[in-house]
């Protein structure tokens, strides 16, 4: 389990270190979106690029990204990653009315954390006892 738990971590770490670095060098190149000019998620977007809260966010999941594919920071990984992901989720579900969800790397992300936490539970379970 302790092998398949680095495995994960280490595939969602390289997703987010990924999909961050992408931000900031494009080379991954982005398919055009011919959806409305008024759509949510344009809307949503246009309001996230100028203020540069963005930004913000892809160093959040560069940095996120490496604590969570080295073992001893995972957990810091997972507490920085953990907002990240439910807020692809809300996007998808909310701003694109779930279209979204079905794309690989939307189900990669969303199953590789919850595995990933899953087999770190017994460190956030602390967290709960009052």
């Amino acid at each position: 389990m302790k092998l398949t738990s680095n495995i994960a971590a280490a595939l969602l770490g390289l997703a987010f270190v990924t999909f961050g670095l992408n931000f900031f060098l494009n080379f991954i190149p982005m398919p055009p979106d011919n959806s409305p000019a008024d759509a949510p998620h344009k809307l949503f977007m246009a309001a996230l690029y100028p203020t540069g809260y963005l930004t913000f966010v892809k160093v959040l999941e560069i940095l996120g990204g490496v604590l969570v594919a080295l073992p001893k920071t995972r957990n810091f990984g997972l507490l920085v990653l953990g907002p990240i992901v439910i807020n692809i989720l809300a996007f998808q579900i909310f701003l694109t009315k779930g279209a979204g969800l079905t794309q690989p790397p939307v189900i990669a992300v969303a199953v590789l954390s919850a595995f990933v936490l899953f087999t770190e539970r017994k460190a956030f379970a602390n967290l709960l006892k009052a």
